[in-house]
């Protein structure tokens, strides 16, 4: 499998966005679904959001890319404040897979979603003008783009069973990860975000994971991954449960080993005072409440 190439991506890339919130929190209908997020990270950062299921790690994750509607604090992503700006950061954001959000279609092929994006990505781009332009460079276009992104996320097309042919469902967990990957960097996103990127990944492939996502960071695009077990030289926030009495849970340590950062502070989570529920309860909601927006 081709390792992702540099040049390539700085080609796709964008500058990246710094992210930082002050008290930012959700409630859901039924509990919080994470609060007290105060944290700073620097453009080109990559941050791994720690944490157990159920913890708000997700709602965070779709709370700072503008796909949830925060309830408390604020929060910035290149200089886009939250949640008043959440249109402009999801203009310059992208979701890597997040379950039920934005997952790929495992009826589809590989060359399916990748024709798919590469039409999206070409309307969003050129607008109408997009449409007017010779079919033979509309496929040159999308052919570069393509390349670029698959390179970028170190999917060697030929390598799968059937090639580009290949049903998503008949994909390696890794490989399904390196292709929403390269999905969402077809749009140059300042900020790219991604869900339990380490889920059912062998130690090995875990670290090729880590290998993937700090490529991306050194191109320039910010990373927010939802992880189990964070790499060492990741900016680490740690998410935990809040208490169902309303009393916060012990504050998680978050350590940072990457020189570039600026400060990365404890997220205590905390329950409501009242019987409202878990932060698990919360998030669930939450993220019910949010749908595919």
């Amino acid at each position: 499998m081709k390792s992702p190439h540099t040049g390539t991506a700085e080609k796709i890339g964008a500058d990246g966005a710094a992210v930082s919130a002050v008290d930012f929190g959700l409630k859901g209908p039924r509990g919080w679904a994470f609060r007290g997020v105060d944290f700073a990270a620097p453009a080109g950062s990559f941050v791994a959001i720690e944490g157990v299921s159920g913890s708000g790690r997700t709602c965070l994750l779709l709370a700072l890319t503008g796909r949830m509607r925060a309830t408390e604090g604020h929060a910035e992503v290149g200089g886009l404040r939250l949640p008043k700006k959440m249109a402009a950061v999801r203009r310059v954001s992208a979701l890597g897979p997040v379950t039920g959000v934005n997952e790929l279609d495992p009826a589809f092929t590989v060359a399916e979603h990748l024709r798919e994006r590469a039409l999206l990505q070409s309307r969003l781009d050129g607008g109408l003008r997009a449409l007017f332009q010779r079919p033979a460079r509309r496929r040159a276009a999308a052919r570069a783009r393509i390349d670029a992104a698959m390179e970028s996320a170190g999917l060697d097309l030929e390598s799968l069973p059937k090639g580009a042919r290949t049903s998503v469902r008949d994909l390696e967990r890794l490989e399904a990860l390196r292709l929403s990957v390269g999905l969402a960097l077809m749009g140059s996103p300042r900020l790219l975000a991604v869900d339990d990127a380490d889920l059912k990944l062998s130690d090995a492939e875990r670290e090729h994971a880590w290998e993937l996502l700090r490529s991306v960071a050194a191109c320039g695009t910010t990373v927010l991954a939802v992880c189990s077990e964070p790499p060492q030289d990741a900016l680490r926030l740690c998410v935990r449960n809040a208490t169902k009495d309303g009393e916060s849970a012990a504050p998680a340590e978050s350590v940072t080993f990457a020189k570039s950062a600026e400060a990365v502070d404890p997220m205590d989570s905390t329950a409501d005072t009242t019987d409202e529920g878990t932060t698990e309860e919360g998030a669930a909601d939450a993220l019910a409440e949010t749908g595919r927006s």
